[in-house]
């Protein structure tokens, strides 16, 4: 176990006839195991509560009713309770006939420590309850879990262990209770509306003060804690109604503030739309009479699946086409769709325990993913999905975070809510449909509910559906929820013209991904990677082998074609089949007939970003500063993506024309790496890019620009035109000369004109990395005073200027966190402006260290408000020793100085800053 320093924490012990008060110490920082999982001694089968809301404290009364888990406990075991920052008034234990006694404090009633309370006063009975009363001060939560108070509304956040900041409990999902009565009382004008899980069963105004009202909840379902929720507050809201396939009727809501409720129809349909297809996809119906969706400003999360009643973060509810990009109307429907399918594979069956996390995550985004290709474009959606793994997990795979998709072990569950769990997690659930086809796959998916609905259950349980359902053997498979690190594979081509044949070899460089890490947390097996191939005609262009599954499962395995009349080219991992890298000694013609002819949409990308890859390696090797030569036939490939005038996808020749990241590209090479001599190198190849083709961008973009009076539509089609013109606007404004600002100002007019925030915000983007002038600085002032105070708005500004290319942006970005419009308590706000310098590399990787400084200051800042934002923000330092030398040390200072300062971390940012201190 890792031992942080003691810290004093205040907790009130009381009797039901008199309060004690104590100092008790900060217990060590435990590191727990996967390994050691035990069932608790009880289970908690109902649980009821009274939550009565005053100004500056709630009153939290919660009656639970015990029942003995004789498999490992006997009669009069000690009952566990975690439990934080509250103040204990009582507690009480209910015999089954009726009898109530208070329980001391010590050894024959209750102890409390730092993270909770043991009940040793239990009864020798099979079952009892057990009733506590705490005051809780959301008024005073700043980190946003358990119950706090947001602007106009009082909400909570429960996963993954803020309910034991709400009252005392068995806080772990995989004690599921029946929330049978859930009262919650509040002040009738700051109020009016009360909402919590389940259906309404009663309301009204209280007896004893008229001033105050009430409402009563039912959750017919066992849930988690993690899933309870309540909301109270003054909130404006749109409504709807869902007939299911077998009849019942749903009533719908969307709640938000009251200034912002005409952006919350897309939210709306988008609920409509996610629930039809669940019922046609996976035969999913949704099972309560409501469905209450609220949309909170303060919010550490995206969102979040509470049962019947989701809460999330405004900059996922909330859309106009004046206030929200295309970008945001794709999140939005994606991440309603997500909450809402977790309603089953996350709420109807839950994980066991938290290593299990994957589970509901990996499971649900692969859904929320479908769903949203489905609504779309399939292959616009995954090229999307990939790019932020390459981006996102990729690097956290190959950093000091690296984990596998189910942890074997955590300090604090929040640093879990990862890339790897949830966005490799989908992978690992898009490779059993892979392995299985979409038919074997719902076939799987049906054995699991069948089997498991109402239970909390592991990753093995989802595995084992998925085996037993197609008759298939999928014991090698565990391997994806066993290792981390990327899996590479090698392929080698072999042609032998007298027979005829094409043989393919695929090797798995057993533990390559592993490297960086401690042996200990090495495992090095071969994995079951599906690799999809396609085989195409190099003269014409024809597919001659359609996508086939080819199992890898050994260290190399040979797969030969037959009847081969001529060598073709290799398309390999189409669709992007498995999370690994792939490396093929493909030519730059090669790559450039993919992009030109792959029958597989995918990989016509992936051939245009190989080329972008290659030319940005070869500038980063060459004398620095030198202009980039395009060699002709990336030029010719990119030069033939502009005028492609046949793909009616046009977001798919927009993706094409981007350059790859610099952190996927980064996970490439070989360290040393120079941060900023790699973002030049990029830069350079990109105005190489704009200076060949500027005439055919130049040509798009006249011809995608709106003409005058044409009516703003939000939709696919329409988007996909947005996206390819503000790629061309990006390579037109390349060389911020005076067309360039004079370009991107036109741009800026004409979408405030529109109300078109998508374009307005890809013109002002371009033109806060122009050279000063009034264009820069009316365009800035102009869409602050647009926004009229638009918190989501607000941030779109903040953000713009924190992103921006130029050399003074660390001056820039302190000037901005003295703006009164900023804050640290928003994290929509602080992300705004902190975390995005973080991702800027001219400014956080200074060579004089000045980056890293300032965001050292800032995670220390943050940690005292907010430990879950300030461990992602202490996430920037991770990749230190990949770097040279000389930020290597500049970093290590940083990291040397938070480790200096753990006796006063929170356990979130002390387990990021201590592992990322140990990177090899």
């Amino acid at each position: 176990a890792l031992a942080a320093g003691p810290r004093a924490v205040r907790f009130s012990g009381s009797t039901v006839m008199a309060a004690a008060t104590e100092v008790m110490e900060k217990p060590a920082t435990i590191e727990k195991f996967r390994k050691d999982y035990r069932q608790p001694n009880y289970w908690i089968q109902e649980v009821q509560l009274d939550v009565r809301i005053f100004e500056g404290e709630t009153k939290v009364e919660a009656l639970l009713r015990c029942k003995l888990n004789d498999s490992v406990a006997e009669p009069g075991a000690e009952l566990v309770l975690d439990g934080e920052d509250l103040r204990l008034e009582s507690v009480e234990v209910v015999d089954a006939d009726g009898t109530a006694r208070g329980l001391a404090e010590g050894p024959e009633g209750y102890e409390l420590s730092a993270d909770g309370m043991v009940v040793r006063g239990t009864p020798k009975a099979s079952s009892f309850d057990l009733r506590t009363r705490v005051v809780v001060e959301p008024e005073k939560n700043t980190q946003l879990s358990g119950l706090y108070f947001s602007g106009c509304m009082y909400c909570t956040q429960m996963e993954a262990e803020g309910f034991r900041r709400f009252t005392y409990f068995p806080d772990r999902p995989d004690v599921m209770a029946k929330y049978t009565r859930v009262r919650v009382e509040a002040d009738k004008k700051k109020c009016p509306v009360l909402l919590g899980n389940g259906n309404e069963i009663d309301k009204g105004d209280c007896t004893d003060d008229a001033s105050r009202h009430f409402a009563v909840f039912q959750d017919p379902f066992a849930k988690p804690s993690y899933l309870f929720a309540i909301v109270a507050g003054d909130l404006g809201k749109i409504e709807d109604s869902f007939t299911t396939a077998s009849g019942n009727e749903v009533k719908l809501a969307v709640f938000s503030e009251q200034e912002n409720v005409d952006q919350l129809g897309h939210a709306m349909v988008s609920l409509k739309k996610a629930m039809k297809w669940d019922e046609d996809r996976f035969g999913l119906e949704y099972d309560l009479d409501v469905y209450n969706v609220v949309a909170v400003n303060d919010f550490n999360m995206g969102a979040m699946e509470n049962k019947g009643l989701n809460i999330f973060n405004t900059a996922l509810t909330l859309a106009r086409p004046d206030t929200a990009t295309d970008a945001d109307y794709e999140r939005i429907e994606g991440v309603i769709g997500h909450e809402y399918f977790h309603n089953w594979t996350g709420n109807r069956v839950t994980c066991r325990d938290w290593f299990q996390l994957t589970l509901k995550e990996g499971l649900t985004v692969f859904r929320d993913q479908e769903f949203s290709g489905d609504m779309g474009s399939p292959a616009v959606k995954r090229i999307g999905e990939v790019r932020v793994l390459r981006a996102r997990q990729f690097p956290e795979d190959g950093g000091p975070m690296a984990h596998p998709v189910r942890p074997e072990s955590y300090i604090a569950m929040d640093n879990f809510y990862t890339a790897t769990v949830y966005c490799k997690g989908a992978e690992v659930i898009r490779m059993y449909q892979t392995l299985l086809g979409r038919e074997g796959f719902r076939k799987g998916m049906d054995l699991y509910f069948e089997r498991h609905d109402g239970g909390a259950v592991s990753c093995d349980d989802f595995r084992a559906a998925m085996a037993e359902a197609n008759g298939r053997d999928l014991s090698q498979f565990e391997e994806w929820y066993l290792q981390p690190g990327t899996p590479q594979v090698q392929v080698r081509s072999a042609w032998d013209a007298a027979a005829k044949t094409y043989t393919l070899t695929l090797s798995q460089k057993v533990g390559a991904g592993q490297a960086h890490l401690p042996e200990a947390k090495r495992r090095e097996k071969p994995m079951l990677i599906p690799v999809v191939v396609g085989l195409l005609d190099r003269a014409t262009g024809k597919e001659l082998v359609p996508s086939k599954v080819l199992e890898l499962t050994e260290a190399e395995r040979s797969f030969t074609f037959e009847g081969m009349d001529a060598e073709p080219v290799p398309s390999l991992l189409r669709d992007f089949s498995a999370p690994v890298k792939m490396d093929y000694p493909y030519t730059d013609e090669d790559l450039a007939f993919l992009a030109a002819y792959d029958t597989d949409s995918f990989n016509r990308w992936e051939a245009a970003q190989s080329l972008g890859a290659k030319a940005i390696t070869d500038q980063y090797a060459a004398e620095p500063g030198s202009e980039h030569a395009l060699s002709p036939g990336f030029a010719e490939a990119l030069r033939r993506i502009v005028n492609d005038r046949e793909t009616q996808d046009l977001s798919l020749l927009a993706y094409a024309l981007i350059l790859p990241a610099e952190s996927a590209i980064l996970e490439t090479m070989t360290p040393p790496i120079d941060p900023v001599r790699l973002h030049k190198a990029r830069g350079a190849v990109r105005a190489a890019i704009a200076a060949a083709l500027r005439e055919d961008f130049q040509r798009r973009y006249e011809e995608l620009t709106p003409a005058q009076g044409e009516e703003l539509v939000i939709d696919g089609p329409n988007a996909g035109k947005r996206a390819l013109r503000n790629v061309c606007l990006g390579y037109l404004a390349a060389p911020k000369d005076a067309a360039a600002v004079s370009l991107c100002a036109a741009q800026f007019e004409e979408a405030r004109t529109r109300g078109c925030m998508t374009d307005k915000l890809a013109a002002l983007g371009h033109l806060v990395e122009m050279p000063d002038g009034p264009e820069v600085t009316q365009a800035l002032q102009a869409f602050y005073d647009d926004a009229k105070g638009d918190f989501l708005v607000i941030n779109k500004w903040f953000t713009m200027q924190a992103a921006a290319d130029v050399p003074d942006i660390l001056a820039r970005v302190e000037k901005l966190i003295a703006h009164p419009d900023f804050t640290f308590t928003n994290p929509n706000r602080l992300r705004s402006v902190v975390s995005v310098f973080a991702g800027n590399v001219t400014g956080f990787h200074n060579a004089d260290g000045s980056g890293y400084a300032f965001m050292r200051e800032q995670v220390l800042k943050v940690d005292k408000l907010n430990p879950q934002v300030a461990s992602r923000l202490a996430l920037a330092f991770s990749t230190w020793a990949k770097l040279d030398a000389g930020r290597q040390g500049l970093i290590k200072e940083q990291l040397t100085v938070l480790r200096a300062k753990e006796a006063e971390l929170s356990k979130d940012t002390y387990e990021v800053v201590s592992k990322v201190s140990q990177a090899t």
